[in-house]
Parts: structure tokens; sequence; C-alpha cells
């Protein structure tokens, strides 16, 4: 059987790689940094001169010395868009929960996306580690003292994730590559922002992560696909960047669609429907219950965003998609 997340779980770590060594937000997330790589006039050429010397989003310069031929992943997202960029052959290891594209899954595993084998990421000598900041504190420190080479990135949107495949594409050798991916991404978002933009409105969405009513708040990875998407993310009325509903609250927001990012862990429209108070919604009412069959495409920053973004905006604009 396919190993995922728990919706909330995956969310929330998620989460934690955004916020940075997995703390805690109390305010607006300021912009993330992105890798900058000194060869930026190499790179508009369509070539990246080695070695090159980056800046990586946990503030640690990181010398790469050339090409990298053995790469290990630690992140879902990341290893995606190494096969996306024609990289699957130098992916000599990555995580249990690297499952995309399917060969993926063939790679050696290092253990899972929060918790690392150190020895085994050693054993198999790559040139590149690439994380996140949920390995920042801990996990990169401890590799680099092992001698290896690890670049953090994170990507908190759609737009730092176009950045994030920009940038491993110039770690990697390949800003063509990259570039033409960020453009075909770029091109299905436009083309989902000019049919919503033709939208009467903006429908109210819940996004629930779990029954416990966890969802995407304010400057959430799932925010922006909402928004992106054509609708109004009620979870923004909340404090938090992944706030938590209660049931007088949610019933006040009258979602007019819910996205049951917990659909695979059992929760349906009809155990929705079922639930004591929820008969009023006008979601509930009007049948308008998603079922997200997977959630590693609406949860990963990588190269499906724009699967992820086209995906919800005919969930919620579906008179406009026919």
């Amino acid at each position: 059987m396919k190993k995922l997340y728990h919706p909330i779980a995956a969310f929330l770590l998620l989460a934690l790689a955004i916020t940075g060594l997995g703390g805690c937000r109390t305010a607006s997330p300021a912009t993330p940094t992105p890798a900058a790589p000194t060869s930026a006039a190499t790179a508009a050429a369509g070539t990246v001169a080695f070695p090159l010397v980056v800046t990586d989003d946990g503030k640690t310069q990181v010398t790469i010395k050339a090409e990298p031929k053995r790469i290990v992943s630690l992140v879902p997202s990341q290893t995606e868009i190494l096969f996306a960029l024609g990289l699957g052959d130098r992916v000599v290891g990555d995580t249990t929960f690297c499952d995309y594209p399917p060969e993926a899954k063939t790679k050696e595993k290092v253990g899972e996306f929060a918790k690392i084998d150190l020895e085994k990421v050693v054993s198999l000598n790559p040139d590149l580690v690439l994380a996140t900041s949920l390995h920042a504190q801990t996990v990169a420190p401890a590799l680099r003292e092992r001698g290896l080479t690890v670049v953090v990135l994170e990507a908190t949107n759609v737009e730092t994730t176009l950045t994030q495949i920009r940038t491993i594409g110039q770690l990697t050798g390949r800003p063509k590559e990259a570039e033409a991916l960020v453009k075909d991404i770029q091109s299905r978002l436009d083309a989902v922002a000019a049919k919503v933009a033709k939208a009467a409105k903006k429908p109210r969405v819940f996004w629930e992560l779990g029954p416990d009513l966890y969802t995407g708040g304010k400057n959430s990875f799932v925010d922006d696909l909402i928004v992106r998407a054509g609708g109004e993310n009620i979870g923004t009325r909340l404090e938090g960047e992944w706030p938590q509903f209660n049931l007088e609250a949610l019933v006040a927001a009258d979602p007019e669609v819910i996205v049951l990012a917990d659909h695979g862990f059992g929760e349906t429209a009809e155990t929705v429907k079922a639930r004591p108070g929820w008969g009023g919604i006008s979601a509930v009412k009007q049948g308008r219950i998603v079922e997200v069959e997977d959630i590693n495409i609406v949860s990963r920053p990588g190269p499906r965003v724009a699967e992820a973004v086209e995906y919800i905006a005919k969930a919620l604009h579906p008179e406009l998609f026919q």
C-alpha cells in the first residue's frame, strides 16, 4: 500500500520546514532568501561554472566543487524536481516518502523525511545532499561534519517553489532544463488565472487537514493554492499559519466548498454530512465536498504545483473548465 503522511502531519512537517529550524512563527514570515549562485552571468547564458559558491536558505555558504553526479535528496518535493530535470539517474538515495515518480521508490532509502539515517547517507558517497529547513538544525550540520556537501532549500508558496526549481537547476548544472520547466509551470498557472478571473465570485473554502479541524491559515502553502485557484480561504480568518477551527467558528464562516485533504485516511463527503452540527453549512447543503485522492499533489512544493492549482480551480469553478 502507498505510504503517506497523515494530512495534518504532512502539512505541519511542511510548516516546520518553511518556518526554519522547526520553530513556530509568531508574526508574518519574512520573504525567504533563495540560494544565490555566484555564477549568475553564466547561468543567464544557460551554463553553470563550477566550482559554484552559494548561500543556501539556512544562511550557510556552500561550495559545490564540480557538477554533482551522485545526489541524495532528503525531501520528497526536491526528489520530484530532480527527476523532472532529467536527473533521476544521478539520485543515489532518497527517503521512504519519496514516491513520485515511481522510479523514486527504487532508490536507496536513507530514512523518513523527519528522521534521517546519517551513516546511510554517508555510505552512498554523495557529492550533493539536498535538504530543507527541517534538517537545518541537526541533520545538515552533522552531514557537513562528515565531509558532505549539503544545501538547505525551502519553498513557502508557489512563487518560491519556482525559485527552488531554478536553484536546483543551477546546483546540478541544468539551468536550461530548470528554466524550461518553470516556463511550462508558469504557463499553466497563467491559464488558470485567466480562467478564474472570469468567475462571478470567489467561493469560501475550508481546507480540512483532519477531523480535528486544523487548516491552512495566513501565509501557508494551502492559502496560496486556494487564492490562485480563485477561492477565499476561511482559514485566514484565524490567527497563525496552521490554525484550528472550532465548530461554532466554522459554522459561522459557512464555507461554500470543503476540501478533504484527509480523504485518504477515511474522511468522505458522507462522513462529513453525518457530523452533528454540520447540516447547515452551505458546502454540505450544496454537496460541494472535495475528496482529495492524492494528498501529495497538493502538499508538495515541487514540479506538480501547477497540477495542484488546476485541480483545486476545477473543484471551485467547474463551470469554467468544462
